[in-house]
């Protein structure tokens, strides 16, 4: 049974530094390609950032361009995502997920929520102006 663990959300002002973290089980993680998205209140639930199965490939959102940064470290089976600068309209919960499939090296396969298979519950992100 795959399950992934998110951790590191919480109240941060705008200007500061959160590092999510999320750690997988269940599954070959090295073998699978990780995502992060968001889902701010009333929202759909969007991209953030993703990371090929092998880590040479990342994805980002034009919105966390330049802010945030992800990376895995397969021999812990955890997948971080650094997020700097933030602004209040970063406040959402944040969720990763493990693809279902390796995607080809394509940002639109990346994109796309139905190519994760399995989420965490979710990581609360507030960031007050």
């Amino acid at each position: 049974q795959v399950q992934l663990v998110e951790s590191g959300g919480g109240l941060v002002q705008a200007g500061g530094s959160l590092r999510l973290s999320c750690a997988a089980s269940g599954r070959t993680f090295s073998m699978y390609d990780m995502g992060w998205f968001r889902q701010a209140l009333g929202k759909e639930r969007e991209f953030v950032a993703a990371i090929s199965w092998i880590g040479g490939g990342t994805y980002y959102a034009d919105s966390v361009k330049g802010r945030f940064a992800i990376s895995r470290e397969n021999a812990k089976n955890t997948v971080y995502l650094q997020m700097n600068s933030l602004k209040p309209e970063d406040t959402a919960v944040y969720y990763c997920g493990m693809t279902g499939r390796k995607l080809s090296p394509n940002y639109s396969d990346y994109l796309r929520a139905t190519e994760y298979a399995y989420w965490g519950q979710g990581t609360q992100v507030t960031v007050s102006s």
